[in-house]
């Protein structure tokens, strides 16, 4: 259980998944937590990039499939800014627990919202934010389905802000803390000094804002969960082109293209459970 862990002080590896297929690689590879990535989804689902167009109920979908596909492990869920007001988020949280997510994260961003690390972001006041993570809170069925607030106002306003949004994101119930997009090892520590006592999220993305670091030193630090949100996807789609590219060229993918066998496919997506 994904609260277990956290309470013993366990450092949580969550990689992006957005499919059965990328989850159920996932587990099979040893990934026990898995991060339902709204930029993943957003890409692998509609070809978009992640400005808020995937609906809230393309979203529960997902994340049924990818608690179906790779069972056993614990889903964080990315619920986006809640898809509309108090109630809506009251409606997502409950859908997401009731898909066997562990735990769902909410943002303070206006609708329609960004990806945390592109540029001309936009937060709700924050009586509204604090407002939708109390819905969320009270909308659970049990503590054991966590809440994880995050904020983006380190962008759309300051580091300070961003702290006293965390603050009261706390107070109103949240269980995680998620800090997006602090730009430096600095900034870090003092989100680390700031809520000595709380889970905090490290949110890495290749070629993003926020500083690669260690797993080592991030635990140092005091982040107990690191998401690599986009890895797998920026990965697969660069495999992806170069296929499609051999295949357009030649007919075939080529002798030196990544690829499964037929039969290693079929192993790996279980065909002998329905033989």
């Amino acid at each position: 259980m994904l609260k277990d862990s956290l309470l013993k002080g366990q450092q949580i590896i969550a990689p992006g998944v957005f499919d059965g297929l990328s989850a159920r690689i996932a587990q099979q590879s040893g990934c026990n937590v898995l991060y339902m990535s709204g930029f993943c989804v957003s890409g692998t689902l509609l070809g978009t990039p992640d400005v808020g167009l995937v609906t809230a109920t393309e979203m529960i979908e997902r994340v049924q499939q990818i608690v179906n596909s790779a069972p056993g492990a614990a889903v964080i869920a990315d619920g986006d800014n809640g898809h509309g007001g108090v109630h809506n988020v009251a409606r997502i949280v409950r859908a997401y627990e009731a898909a066997g997510a562990d735990c769902i994260q909410l943002e303070d961003q206006v609708i329609p919202k960004k990806c945390g690390h592109m540029e001309n972001k936009q937060v709700v006041p924050l009586e509204e934010a604090v407002q939708k993570i109390e819905a969320a809170c009270a909308a659970r069925r049990t503590t054991n389905f966590l809440i994880m607030a995050r904020t983006d106002a380190r962008a759309t306003h300051n580091l300070d802000e961003a702290l006293r949004r965390g603050d009261a994101f706390i107070e109103a119930g949240a269980d995680i803390l998620f800090i997006e997009a602090p730009a430096s090892v600095d900034e870090m520590t003092k989100i680390a000094k700031r809520f000595p006592n709380t889970p905090l999220v490290a949110n890495l993305v290749e070629g993003g804002k926020t500083p690669e670091l260690s797993l080592t030193e991030l635990k140092s630090l005091g982040f107990l969960i690191v998401l690599r949100p986009v890895s797998a996807l920026l990965s697969i789609s660069a495999v992806l082109r170069q296929n499609y590219e051999s295949l357009a060229k030649t007919g075939t993918l080529g002798a030196h293209a990544p690829h499964l066998s037929f039969d290693e496919y079929n192993r790996m997506i279980g065909l002998q459970d329905f033989n």
